[in-house]
């Protein structure tokens, strides 16, 4: 298979390929051999050495005590109730006892089934027995969501492990640990493979670990589906939270999120009913367009007060295609920001102050990685650089550096992972056919607080919806974990 691929992506002989796979498997350096299942199969030597590395030191913590003295639920609980007013269900309660008895655990569930307040109770009651807790999520806007919902300081992991730019990887490893008894990871579902072994290198011994995240939404984006493997693996302690609470189950959003995730259709409100969930149904993706932009620019703002340039994120299954991200962030540029004071035109791209825009690598120097979000503040003529603010942070991009920089008034559902915005619009075409899978529309579904608006034909809806899931990533981690032999 990998030398038909190659040859297909090269357009070169097949002989060719197969002389350079089997060079490279001799050395031994770049690339390796091993089995998943009984698939033989070609590994990047780094990552296969990162994966077996995840799952010794996984294993080997899960096999010890929690760095906390017993807690007894039948205390704790009734003291964090008393403080926030909120009654665990009894699924909450269980998933509760796990954490606080197992060293190492994953908390996964989808929307409205109760994640925030089952980590605000743990993490209430290890600080108050003076366990040292450090909070991290993959992106800024990630980390930003838990510190609101927690009241404690959350970093994105990149900033934990503190970036060292000059040598490049991070500070923080084996030799200078962070310092803490627990670390929290929430959105695990958007950490890859080299990410997680960067982080359980950095985190001591003696110390715990919490994975949060909805193993349902669409895997990293980087190499590997790392939370669905310690799932998947049964050598992890597992908390499923599953029960919607009646509160978020008067959400059309939540609602249909679960739906979709079972393979049913979502269901709009009856019509005249006030709803959180739309569908606008289009004939061809072209009238799309048309809709898309009038939903965006006029009904959304008119109907729900919200300002199309800040609150309304257009999230699309691919980058191609007229309702693709592509085309309709030049469609959207145009109509939301159409005479800007000033403008540079750079790699394909308009930028001007006001543009929402992505950065689309990690870039470790400025401290800006894959998938943040910020706004064009201004253009310095003189300095030959565009400003850009990335949650109230300056970032001064030269003129010659914008390659990595794209407007994001539309984005790739994979980009959006770990982010929420008030309202998005999601186009849903058959035009999309080969990235229309259950998760990535359960995925762009739960990113909308507010509000949630399809724009697409039901045809290609329903082919989302009975997709299945997107082709899982080929890995090894999961075999590790479970693995009795050791890694």
């Amino acid at each position: 298979m990998l030398t038909t691929l190659a040859q297909r992506l090269l357009e070169v002989d097949a002989g060719l390929i197969e002389t350079a796979i089997s060079e490279e498997l001799q050395r031994g350096e770049a690339v390796l051999a091993d089995t998943v299942g009984s698939e033989t199969c070609i590994f990047l030597k780094g990552l296969h050495g990162a994966e077996r590395a995840i799952a010794e030191r996984l294993l080997t913590r899960a096999g010890g005590a929690p760095p906390w003295p017993a807690i007894d639920l039948d205390k704790a609980l009734p003291w964090v109730e008393g403080r926030t007013g909120k009654t665990l269900s009894p699924s909450q309660r269980e998933a509760v006892r796990l954490v606080l008895t197992s060293k190492v655990a994953v908390m996964t569930g989808g929307p409205g089934v109760g994640k925030t307040s089952t980590l605000d109770t743990i993490l209430r009651i290890l600080v108050a027995k003076g366990v040292r807790v450090l909070l991290a999520a993959p992106t800024g806007r990630a980390a930003k969501r838990m510190t609101e919902q927690t009241g404690l300081e959350a970093k994105t992991i990149h900033r934990l492990l503190e970036i060292d730019p000059k040598h490049g990887g991070f500070s923080r490893n084996e030799e200078n640990p962070l310092d803490c008894d627990l670390l929290v990871v929430d959105e695990t579902s958007m950490v890859d493979v080299p990410l997680m072994n960067a982080l359980t290198r950095a985190v001591p011994e003696e110390a715990g670990l919490l994975f949060v995240g909805d193993v349902d939404q669409l895997p990293s984006v980087g190499p590997g589906q790392v939370l669905a493997d310690l799932i998947g693996s049964g050598s992890i302690p597992v908390a499923r939270l599953t029960e919607v609470f009646r509160q978020a189950a008067e959400s059309r959003i939540v609602v249909n999120a679960h739906r979709i995730n079972t393979g049913q259709m979502p269901e709009p409100a009856p019509k005249g009913e006030d709803s959180d969930f739309y569908v606008v149904e289009i004939s061809d993706p072209d009238e799309g367009v048309f809709k898309l932009i009038e939903v965006v620019t006029n009904r959304i703002p008119r109907r729900f007060g919200l300002n199309p340039l800040k609150d309304v994120q257009v999230l699309c299954p691919m980058n191609r295609g007229v309702l693709g991200a592509r085309n309709l962030n030049h469609e959207l540029q145009r109509v939301l920001n159409p005479s800007p004071p000033a403008t540079v035109e750079r790699f394909g791209w308009r930028f001007s102050p006001g543009d929402r825009v992505m950065e689309t690598q990690n870039d470790y120097d400025r401290e800006v990685f894959n998938g943040d979000l910020g706004t064009v503040d201004r253009i310095d003529d003189d300095e030959g650089a565009v400003i850009v603010n990335f949650e109230g942070r300056e970032v001064v991009y030269p003129f010659g550096e914008l390659d990595t920089l794209v407007p994001a008034f539309a984005t790739t559902i994979h980009k959006s992972q770990g982010s929420e915005y008030p309202a998005v619009v999601i186009p849903v075409v058959t035009q999309h056919y080969q990235m229309l899978a259950r998760n990535l529309l359960y995925t762009g579904v739960t990113r909308g607080k507010r509000l949630v608006v399809l724009v697409g034909q039901k045809k290609a809806i329903g082919i989302a919806v009975r997709g299945g899931q997107m082709k899982p990533p080929w890995t090894k981690l999961r075999e590790w974990l479970s693995s009795t032999r050791q890694v």
